[in-house]
């Protein structure tokens, strides 16, 4: 029975931190789902939470979740904001979607420690510097 379920693969769907500005000029780290297919992403549903594994002193962040109608191609959302004070733990992002009538899902996990300057590269849609996973 399992052999017989199809699980499709997500391709050319990503999730991106990036550093921009706020109204007063100051940095603020946003999220991004970034859809770089042709198609578009339809009754998107995003969890997020970030965590720790350190087993004597665990800590994790409250579980979010964000619900989009559609995400049209080749468009980027955000997501919500992310503060500084998490890039220390893993920040998990779980994103299901549905295309032609078929579910979609993919987790996604930005390391503890690995949303810094250093790992920016060009975000595909956003012509931005950010962390990017694909």
């Amino acid at each position: 029975m399992k052999k017989d379920i199809q699980i499709p693969e997500v391709e050319n769907v990503f999730m991106s931190v990036v550093r921009e500005k706020n109204e007063e000029g100051e940095p603020i780290w946003n999220v991004y789902l970034i859809n770089h297919k042709d198609v578009e992403l339809n009754n998107v549903f995003v969890s997020s939470k970030g965590y720790n594994k350190d087993l004597a002193e665990k800590k994790k962040t409250s579980t979010l979740r964000h619900f989009f109608k559609n995400i049209p191609a080749k468009q980027a959302i955000k997501v919500e904001p992310i503060i500084e004070d998490v890039f220390g733990l893993h920040n998990e992002y779980f994103v299901s979607f549905y295309i032609d009538e078929l579910l979609y899902d993919k987790k996604y996990i930005f390391l503890a420690e690995s949303i810094k300057e250093e790992n920016f590269t060009k975000v595909p849609v956003l012509s931005k510097e950010g962390v990017l996973i694909r």
